[in-house]
């Protein structure tokens, strides 16, 4: 059966928040990649975008004084559909965008659900920095058939992956196993475990924002980091692949 060709459309950025809104200058680009479905050829609900909106205006006011923007990627459309890797491609196209506009600065992707597979699968190019991957959809090789998810592209980049342990959509011992494999050639990369949370990772959302803060502006602008990120970057596995994410996190980070 032939695969059903793409409608024409483009994927756009969402409308510049920090830095790319006012007269300074842009010295650093968080993009924020919100989920879909794995299947699906129709215009994205407008819901995914806005879930995301809110942490890229978080990192956008944390990030203000030191030039940091952010930008919601809008995809073509609503899967990722196989091969094809729709929203990883349209993560690859925003990168270049991002180029275009802003010239060479560190970029650091964020994304959720499907689009923290989209996050990992595009961090080998050449402005990507960091790597955040919240509650990452990734299949299970040994379920469907499929070849195992590329790890290579993350070597030189600081990568965290965030899942909470009761996601009942996304099996968080696949992030793990991902996280395995991405540890032995990346040294830079750790995990945190949210406890009792789901794929929406709602219950603790103050924390997870308050980590991906943390982690998103100590990658583009060298900060320290919160010790828990250090720790976790530092510890072999399996400590520094499931560490707990502290209920409190962001109330006090530098102690």
């Amino acid at each position: 059966m032939a695969q059903q060709a793409l409608p024409v459309r483009e994927a756009r950025l969402g409308k510049p928040l920090g830095a790319g809104g006012t007269a300074r200058t842009v010295n650093a680009v968080a993009l924020l990649l919100p989920g879909c479905g794995p299947t699906g050829l129709r215009r994205p609900s407008p819901v995914h975008a806005l879930t995301v909106r809110p942490l890229a205006a978080r990192l956008a006011r944390a990030g203000r004084t030191e030039g940091l923007t952010a930008h919601v990627v809008h995809y073509r459309c609503r899967g990722w559909n196989g091969a094809a890797a729709h929203p990883a491609r349209d993560a690859t196209w925003a990168l270049e965008e991002v180029v275009r506009r802003y010239g060479d600065v560190p970029v650091a992707l964020v994304g959720t659900g499907m689009g923290a597979r989209a996050a990992l699968h595009a961090a080998g190019h050449p402005a990507v920095h960091a790597v955040l991957a919240l509650a990452p959809w990734l299949p299970d090789p040994h379920r469907f058939g499929a070849e195992p998810e590329p790890v290579k592209q993350l070597i030189g980049r600081q990568v965290l992956l965030v899942h909470g342990t009761n996601d009942e959509r996304v099996d968080p011992d696949l992030s793990y196993r991902y996280a395995q494999r991405a540890k032995k050639i990346n040294r830079d990369t750790c995990r945190f475990e949210v406890h009792s949370d789901s794929h929406s990772l709602h219950q603790h959302r103050a924390e997870v924002h308050a980590l991906a803060t943390d982690f998103v502006l100590g990658a583009l602008f060298a900060r320290s980091y919160a010790r828990p990120v250090k720790d976790a970057l530092a510890a072999p596995p399996p400590l520094g692949l499931r560490m707990p994410l502290a209920s409190g996190f962001g109330a006090s980070l530098r102690h």
